[in-house]
């Protein structure tokens, strides 16, 4: 278990306890976190689970692992080097403490 915190555009935060292994972008949408749709399901065909991983944790969260995620990031609203899309971060314990920032909007 990991406790990670989704700020919103407004500076809104959302403290999550994340089980290890599911992604981001799942536990954004199981507890209701305004501004991470998921519309794909976690398929990494989308973006609208684009965020920005807190400079603090890049380096050990890395850049995109996917062409693919590469590709949709390309598309993604005011996306920059931080961007991520949060089907493709699984959660493990070592990322407690993990801050994310979410867009104004995901369309």
């Amino acid at each position: 278990m990991a406790k990670i915190t989704f700020v919103e555009h407004d500076g809104t935060e959302h403290v999550l306890d994340v089980r290890t292994g599911v992604s981001l972008m799942a536990a954004a949408t199981e507890h209701g976190v305004p501004g991470i749709d998921g519309d794909c399901g976690g398929n990494c065909a989308c973006a609208t689970c684009h965020l920005f991983v807190d400079a603090r944790w890049h380096a050990r969260i890395g850049g995109p692992d996917s062409e693919m995620e590469r590709d949709l990031l390309d598309f993604a609203d005011g996306a920059n080097e931080m961007s991520r899309l949060g089907c493709q971060i699984a959660v493990s314990e070592d990322m407690d403490g993990l801050t994310v920032q979410l867009p104004l909007g995901q369309h």
